[in-house]
């Protein structure tokens, strides 16, 4: 086990893998999407997870979300994609119940790695309160990792990530820099202590954010993971019609991420998401450096909430409490038109 190290089977790590936001916009372009009015969120929308509503009290949450690995560790790149996974089903305000494994791997590649990996993925449901019942398996000399998830929500609860309104105060839960830690990893440029914290968050559920944002006036949410806080941000700001103001000095980033970013250290996944939504930012005078973090992709990442501004304090209260790294990071205002986040 020791010997193995699964991210060298790998051309990308975690949610850098993703298809670009652009490019997938334009692969889903012209697809026919049926009517029915139980479904209250489907592909069409650019939200984290389908709902399709079953009786008045309740409404499904569906998601998928797979990648390769991460960590070269099996377990912890288990845990990893288990928890990134459940998030979108928090990002809709929704709880975890049902998960089925998605599982690629070498034929070579050891069954106690392969035990470890979904144990990793076991333990992550089972602290989620859901539980693990099939999954499919196929061969592939790159390993990945994930799960379907289905969580319950009330329809009249239910969390988009296009109901921001003006005078909303935006919160983050996690600190930013996943991706440039990652390719850092990679060529032995990163700490252990920072990746030892790096992996800490990962595994981190965001089942503490939900169950606080749950409580208060949350107008829209989503979960901060492949397309970077600028990517999920601007589909926040389309969505909503309105445009974000980020105050970068208020963005909590993981310890080393700026150094390296200074240094060019940035995976290309950061690229691709300032190639789809640079022309909405306003970066006014943010170094380039801070600009690359806000780009940067994440795994497993936080909460970016928008929540009416009279609940804000009080949230924000609760939120020190419960998660990673309790960033109010900006606020929401009409559209002006042109650009659509302003960073300060």
């Amino acid at each position: 086990m020791e010997d193995i190290k699964l991210t060298k089977l790998a051309k990308c790590a975690g949610c850098g893998a993703k298809v670009g936001a652009g490019v997938l916009a334009k692969l889903l372009d012209g697809i026919r999407v049926h009517e029915d009015p139980n479904l209250l969120v489907g592909f069409d929308k650019s939200d984290d997870a389908s709902v399709y509503k079953v009786t008045e009290d309740l409404a499904l949450v569906q998601t998928v979300d797979f990648f390769p690995p991460i960590d070269d560790d099996p377990y912890t790149f288990g845990q990893i994609a288990a928890t990134n996974a459940l998030s979108d089903v928090y990002a809709m305000g929704g709880e975890p119940k049902l998960a089925l494994n998605i599982m690629a791997v070498p034929e070579n590649l050891p069954k106690e790695a392969v035990h470890a990996l979904l144990r990793g993925g076991y333990d992550k449901v089972y602290e989620a309160g859901a539980i693990i019942t099939g999954g499919h398996s196929i061969l592939d000399e790159e390993p990945k990792y994930g799960l379907a998830v289905t969580g319950f929500v009330h329809p009249d609860k239910l969390l988009k990530n296009c109901g921001a309104k003006a005078g909303d105060v935006l919160f983050l839960t996690k600190p930013l820099g996943i991706g440039i830690l990652t390719t850092a990893a990679k060529a032995d440029l990163a700490s252990p202590e920072t990746m030892e914290f790096a992996k800490k968050l990962m595994t981190t559920l965001n089942k503490g954010a939900r169950d606080v944002m749950v409580k208060y006036r949350v107008h829209a949410c989503t979960d901060v993971t492949g397309f970077s806080l600028m990517g999920h941000g601007l589909e926040m700001a389309q969505g909503s019609d309105m445009e974000l103001v980020i105050d970068t000095t208020a963005v909590d980033f993981v310890p080393e991420a700026r150094e390296l970013a200074e240094m060019g250290i940035l995976p290309a996944g950061m690229y691709r998401n300032r190639h789809f939504a640079e022309r909405w930012v306003d970066a006014g005078s943010v170094p380039l450096a801070v600009q690359d973090i806000l780009y940067d992709p994440q795994t497993s990442g936080g909460l970016l909430i928008a929540v009416d501004p009279e609940d804000a304090d009080a949230m924000y209260e609760e939120l020190k409490t419960a998660v990673p790294s309790a960033q109010r990071i900006g606020c929401v205002r009409p559209y002006g038109g042109g650009k659509r986040i302003f960073l300060q």
